[in-house]
């Protein structure tokens, strides 16, 4: 019998609906990603510590030429995990077009994660261009995840589109700043159909846990697991992290006070004076 259920808690799979992106379903709601493990085998560990079921992959960084003949994708189950192929490299539309058409042949799937750079220093998407990608995407039938920056105007339009969900940024890609603007991702969510992902940026199992604080759909994680002294154990906090704040996100919290208000009611005391 699992914890939740001795202390007579229900499963959270009964408490809370499926992660739907399109005609997909999850139960987990950590993404995770493929680049800056150590080694591939460390890369499948955590993946697995991570509980994730939906793993992205950089289509334009598969490399053909291991000596075993294996790439990337033969580490990663596909009976496991659903593969989210991206764009990561592309600079323009036309390029991430072509890209997530490659990836759809060679990976048999109609998910896409869109990102269209446009400045190489911070990473930080083209708005623009993205825009017109995710448009042409949609009509070619892809199911769509832009990355996109933490502008509630923009995840309005991608929305408009057609997209199955935004990915709006908390910090620049690697960073590990966290969650630099918690109030635009609140608005993002509070005004979106569709679900919201928090993409790039967290460093630690806490940016995780504020994201899913303020109501995400779910988090993408990469670097904050990958870069870790021990990539494994941060996965399995990351699992716990999103757990967490889903969780409390969903208990609704405490409204927050100026002043103290104590735990145990002040009147009605025995001895106290009347």
């Amino acid at each position: 019998m699992r914890g939740r259920e001795l202390c007579g808690v229900p499963p959270m799979d009964s408490v809370d609906v499926l992660l739907k992106i399109g005609k997909h379903e999850f139960h987990s709601r950590l993404l995770v990603g493929t680049g800056k493990y150590p080694s591939l085998e460390i890369m499948q560990a955590a993946h697995a510590a991570s509980g994730s079921e939906l793993v992205t992959v950089a289509i334009r960084r598969i490399h053909l030429d291991d000596p075993s003949g294996k790439t990337l994708i033969d580490y990663i189950d596909r009976s496991r995990y659903a593969i989210l192929p991206n764009t990561a490299g592309c600079t323009t539309a036309k390029d991430a077009i072509l890209t997530a058409q490659l990836a759809r042949e060679a990976l048999g799937t109609d998910l896409i994660k869109l990102e269209v750079i446009g400045d190489s220093e911070t990473l930080y998407p083209d708005t623009a261009e993205t825009i017109v990608a995710a448009r042409e995407l949609v009509r070619d039938g892809f199911t769509v995840l832009p990355y996109i920056i933490d502008d509630p105007t923009a995840c309005k339009r991608l929305e408009d589109v057609g997209c199955a969900a935004v990915m709006p940024l908390g910090a620049p890609i690697g960073s590990g700043l966290g969650i630099c603007n918690p109030y635009s991702i609140t608005i993002i969510k509070q005004r979106s159909g569709v679900p919201v992902i928090v993409d790039a940026g967290g460093g630690t199992a806490s940016d995780a846990a504020i994201a899913m604080e303020l109501g995400v759909d779910a988090v993408l994680m990469n670097t904050g697991i990958a870069a870790a002294r021990d990539p494994v154990a941060m996965a399995r906090a990351m699992r716990l992290a999103v757990e967490a704040g889903r969780t409390a996100f969903l208990a609704g919290r405490m409204a927050k006070r100026l002043y103290a208000n104590a735990s145990s009611p002040m009147t009605g005391l025995i001895g106290t004076p009347k």
